[in-house]
């Protein structure tokens, strides 16, 4: 196996600090899998609300996803 595929939900909830509420759903071992799970989810509550949310994210086994690095203001 060389790629797993991640299904994400992100949505704006303004009453989160910052806004933004991601969940991880799952990490799958096949695009079709990932979007069997992510038609799972779009039945359930809060998630049906936000069906344009859903995100698969196909990612390397084995390689850094984050390269650089990175700041915070102060």
């Amino acid at each position: 196996m060389e790629f797993v595929y991640s299904l994400y939900h992100t949505h704006f909830d303004e009453r989160l600090d910052g806004g933004e509420d991601v969940k991880l759903i799952g990490v799958y071992t096949s695009f079709e899998k990932a979007k069997a799970a992510q038609e799972r989810a779009e039945k359930l509550e809060g998630f049906r609300d936000h069906p344009e949310c859903f995100e698969i994210s196909k990612q390397r086994l084995d390689q850094d996803q984050w390269t650089s690095g990175f700041f915070t203001d102060p």
